[in-house]
């Protein structure tokens, strides 16, 4: 990890742990880094970052305590310029080795879609394409169902970007009722021609730009973990590398 990113880092790691001398933290969040970007197993870890048992205990640890998103969610919270806001979705493959997680697979948001086994991560970028907030959910579930949830936190917003994928009179209106103007192109089957801001919509490429980015890490591009709170805490650690630190 550069010092740029561990100075933005460091001072929201948990402190005072418990327990014998500990790896630095510096060391095991690198070699995090290097098992999400390379999709290597954790015990291929390099052991110049530590004992790779060390490096995967403290990435699940972190992961049951929403360390990663959370972090995601307080540096967007600070820093994301959100007068227009993108929301899409992209498809996760999920490997073999994800299957079998407690709960069965739709506790852990995989199911069967046209691609196989996946799962789908919804996104809100801000103004610069820098993903300020996600969602997780099986890869059946339509762009429509998680909409409304992830809209929610716009933080005033005022032009939702959006495909025609997302064009319904419901989300339109619940949009407008926030004080929004929805940017959404009409379906080719609409009777009455749906007017947008055509000019504005060109910026929407700034979310399938941040999905490359972050699926630049192999263990986000392909969904190894069984647990669906470890694999956000990937796409999140993704994110803060590609956009936030």
């Amino acid at each position: 990890m550069s010092d740029v990113g561990w100075a933005a880092t460091e001072p929201h790691l948990p402190k005072n742990q418990p327990g014998a001398r500990r790896v630095d933290d510096r060391r095991v969040v690198s070699g995090i880094i290097h098992v999400l970007k390379v999709g290597c197993r954790w015990c291929d870890c390099p052991p110049e970052y530590g004992p790779a048992t060390t490096i995967y205990n403290r990435f699940n640890r972190w992961s049951r305590s929403r360390f990663w998103t959370g972090l995601v969610e307080a540096l967007a919270g600070a820093g994301a310029i959100t007068r227009s806001t993108s929301i899409d979705s992209t498809y996760i493959k999920a490997h073999r080795s994800a299957h079998g997680g407690k709960g069965g697979p739709k506790a852990q948001d995989i199911s069967l879609s046209r691609g196989g086994q996946t799962s789908k991560l919804h996104a809100l970028t801000d103004v610069l394409g820098r993903p300020s907030a996600f969602a997780l959910t099986p890869g059946n579930v339509s762009d429509m169902k998680a909409a409304p949830a992830l809209l929610s936190q716009l933080n005033g917003a005022r032009y939702p970007l959006a495909d025609k994928g997302y064009d319904a009179n419901a989300l339109r209106s619940a949009l407008r009722r926030q004080g929004t103007v929805p940017v959404i192109p009409g379906r080719v089957n609409r009777k009455r021609t749906i007017a947008y801001d055509k000019r504005r919509y060109c910026d929407r490429h700034l979310i399938e730009n941040a999905f490359c980015r972050i699926k630049d890490f192999r263990r986000v591009a392909t969904r190894y973990d069984k647990l669906a709170h470890n694999f956000m805490s990937a796409v999140a650690l993704a994110t803060l590398i590609a956009f936030w630190v």
